[in-house]
């Protein structure tokens, strides 16, 4: 048999990343995320699968955004037996994660039920409970950077830094096949950027045959990170004076640390003032604490910083990190300036609302939108400056100042994707996945215009890669 690849999901889209190698000898999955979309849609996709999960013989993750790792318990829910191999960061986080994960699915069950309880339709299952989210851990096998594995007969594995997220893994694998040759198939989805504060660069990888990339923003460019700063800077600085407050709907994972990385920076360089800052998500405040059990897989200076002071990058004298509901809610209440850090990162759900509901009809307070805010939901409604929105069914007047930052991307953009791949060169070809047609098709031109053998596989499509 010869060795092929099936781009199971997170092809011609963002969500939904799955991979299935196949040998003679052994059947590894790459990823097994979240395929998001219509909620009939999504939970039919994410219910069923084009292989029997009891018969892989190992399951690989790059990193725990649930696009990648959120399915993994309906692939044990249905017989997974054997391990899944990733980093010791993304194991701890995933196990906050999935946790979380089997939470929102229980209570989208329980919204389902309630409709087709009055529909006189069947009940619907939650995807996997929250209980089910922590039980997959116990197949959670971790690996250092840089140590060669062998995780099947035929197939050693190597974790190397992306530097998307903490723990964010380049999964490069060595395949024997029939002819007692070696193809090397390298999986950078997804690929982070240079320059970001608390991360790494990502790690150049040599000798590969072939690479599936990520693209995401294959057609765009960001702005620079200082630019991002300084109009984070800016924003805050002029609602302050408008003795207003900031509301920052942010990712648990990543972006909000990050953000309280340049707020920790901003006020230590007095470029603003010393406003109370409130990180108002137990998620975010549970994540935070695995970037302090982590600190070795953050960059020279971050780590630096953790070990020689008190205050870190995640601990000021203005932060406080914010876990009863209670206190979340006499924020509300309080009228002094100060910067709000809640979830969730498209204004969907959590204790972000209750602080959009009490702030948009003000001029003087600022919604700060720093993520992707996805088609139909709340956040992209702001974005668009919509004269009313909903929440929690009720209409609100949009009169706080909108401020759009989308420099703080974890993703490279088209250059830095180029500028990558030819660092890699050469390659036998690449495989353009996890991004939607047209960002897709634009690194795709890109790279091929470069005279790099490029190719943009279709869903369920498979392909034989052949050894040297």
């Amino acid at each position: 048999m010869s060795v092929q690849i099936k781009f199971l999901g997170g092809v011609r889209t963002v969500t939904g990343s799955s991979h299935l190698l196949s040998t003679r000898f052994s059947r590894v999955l790459i990823d097994c995320g979240l395929f998001y979309g219509h909620r009939d849609e999504s939970y039919q996709s994410n219910s069923s699968f084009k292989y029997h999960p009891g018969k892989l013989n190992a399951v690989l993750l790059s990193h725990a955004h649930i696009d990648h790792c959120g399915n993994i318990p309906s692939l044990v829910k249905r017989g997974l037996r054997c391990k899944i191999y990733t980093t010791s960061a993304t194991k701890d986080l995933c196990k906050l994660m999935l946790a979380d994960s089997g939470k929102i699915q229980e209570e989208d069950a329980r919204y389902v039920n309630k409709i087709n309880r009055r529909l006189g339709q069947p009940f619907r299952k939650p995807l996997y409970t929250s209980k089910e989210g922590r039980r997959s851990l116990r197949k959670f096998r971790p690996l250092f950077y840089r140590q060669r594995f062998k995780i099947t007969k035929d197939i050693t594995c190597t974790f190397y830094d992306a530097a998307h997220i903490l723990g964010s893994g380049i999964i490069v694998l060595d395949i024997k096949d029939d002819r007692q040759g070696v193809i090397r198939l390298g999986y950078a989805v997804d690929l982070g950027r240079k320059g970001l504060p608390l991360l790494n660069e990502p790690t150049i990888i040599e000798d590969m045959d072939y690479l599936i990339l990520e693209s995401t923003y294959g057609g765009r460019l960001h702005s620079p990170i200082k630019e991002a700063r300084n109009k984070l800077k800016d924003a805050i600085n002029r609602t302050i004076e408008r003795r207003g407050k900031v509301i920052i709907p942010s990712f648990a994972l990543e972006r909000a640390q990050e953000i309280i990385y340049f707020l920790n920076e901003l006020i230590r360089d007095k470029e603003i003032p010393p406003v109370p800052i409130y990180v108002d998500s137990p998620l975010t405040t549970n994540i935070t604490e695995v970037f302090r059990t982590h600190y070795g897989y953050l960059d020279e200076e971050t780590r630096v910083t953790m070990k020689s002071k008190k205050e870190g990058p995640f601990d000021f004298v203005n932060l406080n990190y914010v876990r009863d509901r209670n206190e979340s809610k006499a924020l509300n209440n309080d009228k002094r300036p100060m910067i709000i850090i809640a979830g969730s990162g498209m204004c969907e759900a959590g204790r972000v609302l209750h602080h959009l509901k009490n702030s948009i009809t003000e001029s003087k307070n600022t919604v700060l939108v720093v993520g992707y805010m996805a088609e139909n939901t709340l956040g992209r409604k702001i974005v668009e400056r919509q004269r009313y929105v909903r929440i929690y069914g009720v209409e609100y007047e949009l009169n706080a100042e909108v401020v759009i930052i989308n420099a703080f991307s974890g993703h490279a953009d088209k250059n830095e994707l180029l500028e990558y791949v030819k660092s890699c060169l050469p390659i036998k070809k690449v495989f353009i996945v996890h991004g939607d047609r047209a960002q897709s098709q634009s690194i795709f031109d890109i790279l091929s215009q470069s005279g790099i053998n490029t190719y943009m596989p279709e869903k369920n499509e498979e392909v034989v890669l052949l050894s040297r």
